[in-house]
């Protein structure tokens, strides 16, 4: 198993948001957990300065600015995990990796293809600086499991795919105008907050997807704000098919307006010789058919699974959202001490964006992830 980095890395944070708090806690815990170094927190920036102070103390960093090109022109930080608003990730993440720093960002991506594009390629002209997009749920115990097991053959050759990701955090008509709304701040809607995490599993256990067929809706065109109504201009939600290269077929679903749910990333894969099912609201429990059976027999999360071991040995203690962000910490820096590549990357994550953004181009006509690959070339 590669090592984990014996000397301190330094760290800077952008963004103290609900992202942000998690990246803290994760590189606070990361060497607790896997061992190692513990890294060195070394800078937090956030606007303004008073609330980088506060924050800075609470989160345990040394030092805090207002301004995020602090974190990028200080020698001493090594890496920079970035959680700020989609509008900020590509000049954010381009700067660190020009200046030399490894780049933990949040998805998404960016808030164009073109943006994401020229992301990857930057960083494909920097190989020596390791990039790594929060997708922070390919690493809970029971995916990875899920994941294992599809490799493997337990369910045989799978045939069809169905996913869905619903939350309801914008589902009150009232709810107040937000910069998450537009294109110019917010990219893309549903299909960037919480679509693209879909996508990262859909990839991880299909395979390439090769064509979608897709849908989008804003299901409430307006919303107060202190100026008065103003429009939505990003989807609420999408539907999708999808073609996989391996000539498997899927269902795509995704809602912000989803009145009920609050994380339902869900999905199940059907195989020639069985079936598997999970819901992230109950990310402790994986479901498994196989042939013969007259039904699916429940796991749970335990120390046979990858990760879960290394912060309990007792199985069906369960597992929760931030200690994925301490795996996914983890990950990052075996990457960076010469370990296996960490994923998604940015050149990942840049087939990520192309997906998400053909549904939101499709308008129920077929769309080819080649031809999305051709528009950014």
């Amino acid at each position: 198993m590669p090592q984990m980095p014996d000397k301190p890395l330094g760290v800077a944070l952008i963004g103290t948001g609900f992202m942000g708090k998690c990246h803290a806690m994760a590189w606070r815990n990361v060497a607790t957990v896997f061992g190692g170094a513990h890294p060195r927190l070394e800078l937090l920036c956030d606007a303004p300065g008073e609330r980088a102070q506060a924050f800075a103390a609470q989160f345990g960093f040394a030092r805090a600015e207002a301004g995020w090109q602090a974190a990028v022109a200080d020698p001493a930080v090594d890496v920079v995990s970035i959680t700020t608003p989609n509008g900020l990730h590509r000049p954010m993440a381009e700067a660190a990796l020009r200046a030399g720093k490894h780049v933990w960002l949040e998805k998404p991506m960016a808030l164009t293809l073109a943006d994401a594009k020229a992301m990857a390629d930057l960083a494909a002209d920097h190989p020596g600086q390791v990039t790594l997009l929060g997708y922070n749920y390919l690493r809970s115990p029971a995916f990875q499991a899920a994941r294992n097991m599809i490799s493997e053959g337990v369910i045989g050759r799978p045939l069809a795919f169905r996913g869905v990701y619903d939350e309801d955090y914008s589902a009150d008509p009232n709810l107040p105008w937000s910069w998450r709304m537009t294109h110019e701040a917010g990219g893309l809607g549903a299909l960037g907050d919480l679509g693209c995490h879909l996508v990262s599993q859909m990839l991880e256990l299909m395979g390439p997807v090769s064509e979608v067929t897709a849908m989008t809706q804003i299901a409430v065109p307006q919303r107060p704000s202190p100026e008065g109504p103003r429009a939505v201009e990003n989807e609420d939600s999408a539907l999708a098919l999808i073609r996989f290269a391996s000539g498997a077929q899927g269902s795509f679903a995704t809602s912000r307006v989803a009145r009920g749910r609050k994380c339902r990333l869900q999905w199940e894969v059907h195989g020639s010789e069985g079936s598997m099912v999970f819901d992230q609201e109950n990310m402790n429990e994986l479901w498994l058919h196989r042939a013969g059976e007259q039904g699916f027999t429940r796991h749970l999360t335990g120390p046979e699974q990858p990760g879960f071991a290394d912060f309990c040995p007792a199985p069906g203690h369960n597992f929760g959202f931030n200690e994925q962000k301490v795996i996914e910490a983890r990950d990052f820096l075996r990457a960076i001490s010469g370990g296996p590549a960490a994923g998604p990357n940015f050149a990942q994550g840049l087939i990520i964006e192309r997906i998400i953004h053909a549904m939101a181009a499709s308008n129920g006509r077929p769309v080819r992830i080649e031809e999305t690959a051709h528009e950014t070339a």
